[in-house]
């Protein structure tokens, strides 16, 4: 349990920053967001993905919960998990957290060290509306 502890901790210290930079500076700035594309020439393929994805994160959760109560970085497995796992409100989910003045602050903060420009978490409502001054 300590070696694989050790293991999840380091692939989360080297993934958390590469995955931070990769993301979309307007990932977060609309509050739904459609469903992930996947190919779509090989259905089999997609749906192979999937299963696998989602059992990988399943064994990520069981163990993360499992390292709550014995020695390892137990919530920080769950995360991982999570972020694997598919299932509703997901993003909703994702959002509210990256919201939280203190995740945003370290995600921008990762970012900009990678020369990335801080994340959008609003769309700017750009109304070409007339002025309605009165003359």
């Amino acid at each position: 349990m300590l070696v694989a502890s050790a293991v999840m901790f380091g692939a989360a210290v080297l993934a958390v920053p590469y995955l931070v930079t990769r993301l979309p500076v307007d990932y977060f700035a609309h509050p739904h967001r459609a469903d992930a594309t996947y190919p779509r020439r090989y259905r089999w393929l997609r749906w192979l993905w999937l299963i696998a994805k989602n059992l990988l994160g399943a064994v990520f959760l069981f163990f993360g919960v499992l390292m709550l109560l014995l020695p390892g970085q137990g919530i920080l497995t769950i995360l991982f998990a999570l972020a694997l796992l598919d299932f509703p409100g997901k993003f909703r989910m994702q959002r509210w957290v990256v919201m939280r003045k203190g995740v945003l602050e370290s995600i921008n903060w990762i970012r900009a060290k990678a020369d990335k420009p801080p994340l959008i978490l609003e769309v700017e409502n750009r109304r070409t509306s007339a002025n309605p001054s009165k003359s």
